[in-house]
């Protein structure tokens, strides 16, 4: 387990999967500790997709892909979980993680790399992906955090767009929708740079780049999922924020978690 820290912000890191297993304000828990199912706490990194793939398959370039399914019969949240990063650099408050992903289900080989770093009592969180290999290949990248919530919480903006959806895939749809307190498993079109999360337990904000997407998930007691995301559930097939990564080229995706614990 990796550990930055200033005077004020504390987290923890495991190597497998670059997951944020524990973020505390304070001495105060800012998320859900990590749990190992790392989509049920803590932050998870999602790469090269974010959330599901209808069916576990698509065909990119003329070639048909397989991804490995879940229990509904879709893929979900990347092939790097359970991938040990290699730590670049580290020093008290900034740690580098890399790992080189291939894949028989992806078109290509990506090197990922994933840096956390504290600055001025925020964490700032950067997930880059290269593309190392000789093809052309489809991305989204994605992070899973869990905010801890008590009592009445609210998500600014609330007026949003939402993403229609069948069985939890969107189908292309977009209507206009108030994101108020109550049970979610949603995307939503934030184009605003900062989202914020309020409750009688903390106030957090997520300042984001080129992450227009962002799930709510409220699957867990306690907790509000405030997933960004650079394109939407399924963008595989839907092309919702999808990215054509080429051979050599390299995006990188950044957002920063400020956090005041009551």
């Amino acid at each position: 387990m990796l550990e930055i820290s200033d005077d004020t912000l504390w987290a923890q890191i495991m190597e497998e999967g670059a997951y944020l297993y524990s973020l505390k304000k304070n001495g105060k828990d800012v998320i859900l500790p990590g749990k190992e199912r790392k989509t049920r706490g803590g932050m998870a990194i999602l790469v090269p997709y974010a959330n599901r793939v209808k069916d576990g398959v698509y065909t990119w370039e003329g070639v048909t892909y397989y991804l490995p399914k879940n229990s509904e019969g879709h893929a979900i949240h990347g092939l790097v979980m359970d991938k040990v990063f290699e730590v670049r650099e580290k020093d008290q408050g900034r740690v580098v993680l890399e790992t080189i992903l291939s894949h028989p289900g992806y078109p290509t080989t990506l090197k990922v790399s994933v840096i956390y770093s504290v600055v001025l009592g925020s964490l700032d969180v950067t997930i880059s992906a290269e593309n190392i290999g000789e093809k052309s290949a489809p991305l989204v990248v994605g992070a899973h955090p869990y905010f801890i919530v008590r009592g009445k919480w609210s998500i600014s903006p609330f007026r949003v767009r939402r993403l229609r959806t069948e069985n939890k895939i969107p189908t292309g749809e977009v209507e206009e929708f108030k994101l108020v307190q109550g049970e979610y498993d949603d995307t939503f079109v934030i184009e605003d740079n900062v989202v914020e999360l309020r409750s009688e337990y903390s106030t957090v904000t997520i300042e984001k780049s080129d992450m227009n997407y962002v799930q709510v998930y409220t699957g867990q007691p306690g907790a509000v999922a405030v997933e960004p995301m650079s394109g939407a559930p399924d963008a595989y097939h839907n092309g919702l924020g999808l990215i054509s990564l080429s051979p050599k080229e390299r995006r990188d995706f950044n957002f920063v978690i400020s956090a005041r614990v009551v």
